[in-house]
């Protein structure tokens, strides 16, 4: 690993590479966080549609009661960025509603997910639509050698960078990914249950869960989002549109809505969520560490989170 006052390079601005850049800064490294994208937040992705945020990728978080995001959370729900949304979904397969079932505390975001990485970026050096090429000893950056040390991002992707005869391209090639479509609907009135809050989808060869978005933000807007089964992601990665119409068939079926909605969208996540999320808490082999959800199971935001905190801890070792 680098000298203790060398910068590490941070290649991906989700949860958990931001968590383990803000252990660092914090522990006084020069720290610097790369992402391909516009703006911080990898799957905690959150985007305007018509005209108000609507979460795309995690669906809401949850954390461990006494645990140190929960303190993280406490801090998001103080400020406003955070509110506490529900602990207890419906189940509903093809035929409509079956059951509820009810679990952890869930959290909503009112300006969208997103924001809460918008948060954890806050006084980092984050360089957005920046595009790593490769990382060996150090990555080439738009042609620019940098020192790197840390990869937070799905081991697929990650195995695109790295040597794949290294220790670090052997770990990370070693993860599979499923793929999923995120499949907005919004109708012009509320056309289902007022305390459905999010609804299982078991049984489906189209939709896995379904959010009520409106009540998660807390602004009531009749929208809804649909993640879909990784079979039917993956028979449309190439034409995601082309699956709406199933997607439509199997949330009005399950629901019991009598109309179709006013309007879709549909984003594509071609690496969803791990196939088999490790145990541990991240890897680090030939100077390289690794972090994010495929880490520290089950996979989850306090997961990706607690990864890339525990990485940015050893770091600092």
């Amino acid at each position: 690993m680098a000298p203790d006052s060398s910068p590490v390079t941070v290649i991906g601005a989700g949860i958990a590479g931001l968590a383990c850049a803000g252990v660092l800064r914090d522990a006084g490294r020069a720290v610097e966080v790369l992402d391909r994208g516009r703006a911080p937040g990898g799957r905690l992705a959150s985007r305007t549609v018509r005209g108000r945020p609507v979460d795309l990728g995690a669906s809401y978080l949850t954390a461990g009661e006494g645990s140190p995001f929960a303190a993280v959370v406490a801090g998001w729900v103080d400020r406003g960025l955070a509110r506490p949304w529900t602990d207890t979904f419906a189940v509903a397969g093809p035929d409509g509603l079956r059951d509820r079932k009810s679990g952890p505390l869930r959290y909503g975001t009112p300006g969208g997910s997103r924001s809460l990485a918008a948060d954890l970026a806050a006084g980092l050096p984050v360089r957005p639509g920046t595009t790593v090429r490769e990382v060996t000893t150090g990555p080439a950056v738009d042609g620019r050698a940098v020192a790197a040390a840390v990869l937070a991002m799905p081991g697929p992707q990650a195995a695109r960078l790295l040597d794949p005869s290294s220790p670090a391209g052997r770990l990370a090639a070693a993860e599979s990914w499923q793929p999923a479509l995120a499949v907005v609907l919004g109708w012009d009135a509320r056309r289902w249950p007022a305390d459905l809050h999010g609804a299982f989808v078991h049984d489906d060869p189209a939709v896995e869960w379904i959010a009520d978005d409106g009540d998660r933000r807390g602004d009531g807007a009749p929208v809804l989002v649909a993640h879909t089964t990784a079979a039917l992601a993956a028979a449309h990665l190439e034409d995601p549109a082309a699956a709406v119409p199933a997607v439509v068939a199997a949330v009005r079926s399950a629901l019991g809505i009598d109309a179709e909605p006013a309007w879709t969208e549909v984003h594509r996540w071609t690496f969803a969520r791990p196939a088999a999320p490790r145990e541990e808490p991240f890897g680090l082999a030939g100077g390289i560490g690794l972090c994010g959800d495929g880490w520290h199971a089950p996979a989850k935001v306090e997961s990706a989170w607690s990864s890339g905190t525990a990485l940015g801890r050893a770091l600092t070792r």
